[in-house]
Order: C-alpha cells, then sequence, then structure tokens
C-alpha cells in the first residue's frame, strides 16, 4: 500500500470500471471514471486544486501566509472541495450558497471550515454568482477564484483526467459529460481530440428550462466563459439532452451495478445510453463516461427511496449538486 504525505496527493487517479450491463447494445462498452473516489468526494477535487496552485504561482495567494480570503460562489462540490483545499493550506473561505441547498452541502462546508455567506435559493447558482461578482468588488483584497471563467478548471482535466482516461482506455470512441461549468468537457475534450481525432465529445445537458442538478443549458442566455474560450461548439460533436426524470431513473438504474452516485451522474449516465444507441450493429465502441460523485450527499433527496414523482417535484425547489 502506498504511503502519502497528505491527502491532496489523493486527488486525481480515478478507477474506472465496466458498466456495460446498462449499455443497450453488446457491441458497445461502456466505462465509467469513479470521481467519488476523490478526497473531498467529487471531480471538482481537481478543480479546486488547481485553482489554488495557479493562484500561488502567480503570487494572488501566498503560501503560509494564513490572514489570506478566497470567495467563491457554489451550489455544491466546488465549494466542499476548496474548503478542504483551503482548510489544508491555511486560507480562510467564504462559499457564496444558496439557502435552497441540500443539508448535506451545508454540514460538509461547515465540516471543513468554511464561512458560509447566503444567497436567495429563488435565484439559484447564479445569483450566487451575481452576489459573488459584487462582494469581490467590494473587496478587491479577498481572491475570487470564479470556476466559471478560471483557465485553471479546465486545465486541471486536461493535464489529469484526459491523460488518465487515454492511458487506462486508450481504445476509447466516444466521451460523455455534463455540461456545467464546461471545464471537465473541455479539458478532457482538447486534449482527446489532440490525440485521438476522431474520439467524438459529447455534452449532457437538461432541456432548457429545466434544472438538471449540476447541468445548465447553453440556450438559458449563460455561456460559461471558459467554455467561449476554449471554442466549445466547435469542441462538442454532439449535445444531448437529458430530463430531470431520466436523471433520476438513471440513478436508480446505476445501483444495478453497484454504483451509488449523484444525480448529476445519473444524467450523464442516461446520455451515454443515448449515445450507444447511435451506434450501428456490428461496429463496435468503447464509451467512457465521469461518474462526478458518490451519493452519500443525496441521502435527502429521497431518489432512491421515495416515489419518482414526489423526487422530481421536490428538485424544482431544493439544490443538491
Amino acid at each position: 500500500m502506498a504511503r502519502y504525505n497528505s491527502v491532496l496527493e489523493l486527488i486525481g487517479n480515478t478507477p474506472v470500471v465496466d458498466v456495460s450491463a446498462l449499455s443497450p447494445k453488446p457491441n458497445v462498452t461502456i466505462l465509467a471514471k469513479l470521481e467519488g473516489r476523490n478526497p473531498a468526494g467529487s471531480v471538482k477535487d481537481r478543480v479546486a486544486l488547481s485553482m489554488v496552485e495557479a493562484a500561488e504561482r502567480d503570487g494572488r495567494l501566498v503560501p503560509g501566509k494564513t490572514d489570506q480570503t478566497l470567495i467563491e460562489p457554489s451550489s455544491g462540490n466546488t465549494g466542499i472541495a476548496l474548503a478542504m483545499v483551503c482548510r489544508l493550506r491555511g486560507y480562510h473561505l467564504k462559499v457564496v450558497l444558496p439557502t435552497n441547498v441540500s443539508p448535506e452541502r451545508r454540514q460538509l462546508l461547515l465540516a471543513f471550515g468554511a464561512e458560509i455567506i447566503d444567497s436567495p435559493g429563488g435565484e439559484g447558482s447564479n445569483g450566487a454568482v451575481r452576489l459573488a461578482q459584487s462582494l469581490s468588488e467590494e473587496h478587491p483584497e479577498w481572491v475570487f477564484l470564479y470556476q466559471y471563467a478560471n483557465p485553471a478548471n479546465p486545465l486541471a482535466h486536461y493535464s489529469t483526467t484526459g491523460p488518465e482516461i487515454l492511458g487506462d482506455v486508450p481504445e476509447i470512441t466516444h466521451f460523455v459529460a455534463g455540461l456545467g461549468t464546461s471545464g471537465t468537457l473541455m479539458g478532457v475534450g482538447r486534449y482527446l481530440k489532440e490525440h485521438r481525432p476522431d474520439v467524438q465529445i459529447w455534452a449532457v445537458e437538461p432541456p432548457s428550462g429545466e434544472m438538471v442538478d449540476g447541468l445548465r443549458n447553453l440556450d438559458d442566455g449563460y455561456v460559461p466563459p471558459i467554455f467561449s474560450d476554449n471554442d466549445g461548439e466547435k469542441l462538442l460533436d454532439r449535445r444531448v439532452i437529458v430530463r430531470p426524470r431520466e436523471s433520476i431513473e438513471w440513478t436508480r438504474r446505476l445501483t444495478d451495478v453497484g454504483l451509488f452516485a449523484g444525480l448529476s451522474s445519473g444524467a450523464v449516465m442516461a446520455g451515454a445510453f443515448k449515445c450507444a444507441r447511435t451506434i450501428e450493429d456490428g461496429t463496435t465502441a468503447t464509451i467512457v463516461t465521469m461518474i462526478a460523485d458518490d451519493g452519500w450527499k443525496y441521502l435527502s433527496t429521497g431518489a432512491w427511496s421515495d416515489d419518482i414523482d414526489d423526487v422530481v417535484e421536490r428538485a424544482k425547489a431544493t439544490i443538491y449538486f
């Protein structure tokens, strides 16, 4: 067993597991990369560490200087990951958090020592972003990393996630991931296209005007700057729509292969299923998809135990991701 100096050294190198039992076609292999195995429990551990280290390199943060404050809007995993990194680095983190996030999110932030600034729940994650931007302008001494526009976000995936996927699955033909900040798609997609130009990059998004936890539809008016900066429209081969009910149905179906995963992972798995259906019979394909986090932070949703109609309705009022 390897020995590590810090849990930060455990970020990345997550396992890939075969979930082809969920594939609609025997000629299509589906593999899932388990990002919930990161120490703070999600794919956002990569991004949080990358953004903090980039800020340290450019002098915005000074290692060992413990009176420094960071501010970041979040409805979930990025805030938790940053709280863990800041706790270990000695920085104070303020997280602008919608009031209607699930209790697990709030408790985990507090456990890692983050200070929570409430934003109106009805304004969702976009309202948290606006408030964080306003507060950062009022307090220029605070460091605002802003994951939606920070190049260290896709760089984390270009430098680590992409090489890991290609190293573990050299036969990959399709990569399917959720469209949130777009960091995963932009970073992994660019790396794969540079090394395997024929690999197709598929983005999973909700219908316009509907919410699937952790994902966004670009047609709703907000396009993350890192999507535009990385020429996202050209990089993506296809955008596939997954509805809220589908995301919950597929979150439940993931347990058929032993995976207890978060709701956005159900949406992405639904997208992988739809991708697999487009493959012609007799043509082999290997789809790699991202399981962004485990299901432990979603128990209050009742996603696995309650009537699915109730869960779908409840998700309209509460932010779980």
